[in-house]
């Protein structure tokens, strides 16, 4: 199976699905009465909320380092770990620009 691998690739890839499953779920729990459309915009446009739930969103990587590390799957664990570092400097640019 191929989440059973230990390569960097794999890491890299889960490292930026992740965070966008987790504001999927995030629009879906919250956010529902508003289009995904609008939600994306509200998101990039409020300082608020681009600190909340961009957070929020990276704690699907977060889960998934540590199942990667706690099984030592250790260069998955680490694609995971620099795309989250790369989120989460975009989203520290986000908020400092807006």
């Amino acid at each position: 199976m191929i989440f059973k691998k230990d390569n960097l690739k794999l890491g890299l890839i889960l490292g930026l699905v992740g965070p966008v499953l987790g504001l999927v779920v995030i629009y879906f729990i919250q956010y529902s009465a508003l289009s995904f459309g609008d939600f994306l915009t509200s998101f990039m446009n409020e300082k608020r909320l681009i600190t909340s739930i961009g957070s929020l969103s990276l704690l699907a990587n977060v889960i998934l380092f540590t199942v990667y590390v706690n099984t030592h799957r250790d260069h998955t664990a680490k694609g995971i770990f620099i795309v989250t570092l790369i989120y989460g400097i975009g989203i520290l640019l986000l908020k400092i620009l807006h």
